[in-house]
């Protein structure tokens, strides 16, 4: 039964979009920092790193594609784009330094919210 799961998995990962897909990778980064989150009061740092090391490559990786030459985007939203992504990527190190529910909070609300917009649902 777990291998259908699996193929099930991969068929439905191979059918989405690239917006689709993006705001997936948004979601799962938004859901490994609410549960690494979890540890963050009895000192356990470890998960909580590792979700914001995962965030941060998600972000290099949407940033990238965002302001590429080649992307038709308009230049005022690639700007955005990797204005956004300068500032999540400094979230996270400043997040990894001095972690607090707060800062942590606020990288899942920017996860969520782009991932929704890029759904088409935009609040």
């Amino acid at each position: 039964m777990n291998n259908a799961a699996n193929a099930y998995a991969k068929t439905a990962h191979s059918a989405l979009t690239p917006r689709e897909a993006e705001s997936a990778l948004l979601i799962k980064a938004a859901q490994r920092l609410i549960s690494a989150s979890q540890g963050i009061a009895a000192g356990e740092t470890g998960r909580l790193n590792e979700a914001l090391s995962y965030n941060q490559r998600v972000w290099t990786l949407l940033s990238s594609e965002a302001t590429a030459d080649e992307n038709p985007l308009p230049t005022e939203v690639k700007q955005g784009v990797g204005r956004l992504g300068a500032f999540i990527l400094r979230s996270c190190v400043d997040t990894m330094i001095a972690p607090t529910p707060e800062k942590i909070a606020t990288l899942v609300s920017i996860n969520n919210h782009v991932a929704a917009g890029l759904q088409g649902n935009p609040g």
